[in-house]
């Protein structure tokens, strides 16, 4: 499904089609900021590099600012050109002030870049452009680009450089970060999110000389042993399967990340690997981390969304068969509570 809301903004022609109109509010710009959303992922990462980059080739200077680090797995991107707000916080709270536009990229509501900047978005008065793939987006930006059927928000920026005139800009230092984030969202192209255009944006990237071997090497060849061992350890000690209802539950405590000197982006692929099981149509990971459980939901079908569930009882949301969550509950009490979900959710065969 195809969502595009327009408004109408002070250099918009009429006869401008939408990218045109994101183009032109580039160029009229003097201090260009691009947000994503807390809890950063190569999505969210590579979209704002991407785009960094061809503002950069337009003759404007842009600012990227997260809520927080992307996580140590993608530092073979320049991760130096992001402003984080958890480690500067008042040059962030700067760029919101003195921005004339802000790109709210791979997010559809405010509250999804955090406590900290999300006061600094609402109040921001400058236009605001929200270019996303989620669904049901929140009408806070002045001109918001969504397209549930998209597989990213780096597949939108590569169509936003193509459908604006610019096709000729792309090369490899935008489409690198754009093909990593097309990559991470679709599951390396394995979720059904990959629609044959998702394919047709894959070969201009290579097209324009982006080097996929070299992503797919420096993305999955950089594991360390200590991750390798809490994963080892959460898939074969404490990894519950419902079988009856087709759902994996795997939950770690902060004293068992710990042990295992846990890194941002660590457990990332447990939930995953865990749906991987035969039988399975839903995988959950319950980590404790900065106070809170956080949570991972991943399933497989139409037939078994989780982003309600998600939404519903955890404070969460997302994709249909990709969603995340909280629990402000102690790890039993939030277990207690998802044993008890899984039924009505996921009912047994």
């Amino acid at each position: 499904m195809f969502f595009l809301i327009k408004a109408q903004l002070p250099s918009t022609n009429p006869f401008m089609n939408t990218y045109k109109q994101i183009q032109a509010e580039i160029l009229a710009a003097s201090n260009i900021l691009i947000t994503a959303h807390k809890s950063a992922d190569g999505d969210s990462v590579g979209a704002s590099l991407g785009l960094l980059h061809f503002i950069e080739k337009l003759g404007k200077k842009a600012i990227i600012c997260h809520p927080d680090k992307a996580p140590d797995f993608l530092d073979f991107l320049e991760l130096s050109a992001i402003t984080t707000m958890d480690q500067e916080p008042e040059k962030v709270t700067a760029a919101f002030q003195e921005a004339d536009l802000i790109f709210c990229l791979d997010y559809n509501a405010t509250d999804r870049v955090g406590k900290g900047m999300q006061p600094l978005l609402e109040s921001a008065t400058c236009t605001k452009i929200m270019i996303d793939h989620h669904l049901d987006p929140q009408d806070f930006a002045t001109l918001t680009l969504s397209d549930t059927s998209a597989s990213s928000t780096a597949e939108l920026i590569v169509e936003l450089i193509e459908q604006s005139g610019n096709s000729i800009l792309l090369d490899e230092e935008i489409g690198t970060p754009l093909y990593l984030g097309i990559l991470t969202d679709t599951g390396s192209f394995r979720f059904n999110s990959v629609k044959p255009r998702t394919h047709e944006v894959l070969a201009k990237l290579l097209a324009a000389g982006v080097k996929h071997h070299l992503i797919h090497e420096l993305l999955n060849d950089t594991n360390t042993a200590s991750r390798l061992r809490l994963q080892g350890f959460a898939m074969s000690q404490k990894m519950e399967i419902l079988a009856e209802n087709g759902v994996a539950i795997i939950s770690l405590t902060k004293e068992e990340l710990e042990k295992y000197q846990y890194q941002k982006g660590d457990t990332d692929s447990l939930a995953n690997l865990a749906l991987s099981i035969k039988g399975m149509k839903a995988a959950m990971v319950f980590s404790e981390r900065d106070g809170i459980i956080k949570i991972s939901f991943r399933s497989k079908g139409k037939e078994n969304p989780v982003n309600g569930l998600a939404a519903a009882h955890f404070d969460g949301g997302g994709h249909a068969n990709a969603s995340g969550g909280m629990s402000a509950l102690t790890m039993p009490e939030t277990l207690s509570k998802i044993t008890r979900l899984v039924p009505e959710y996921f009912p047994a065969h």
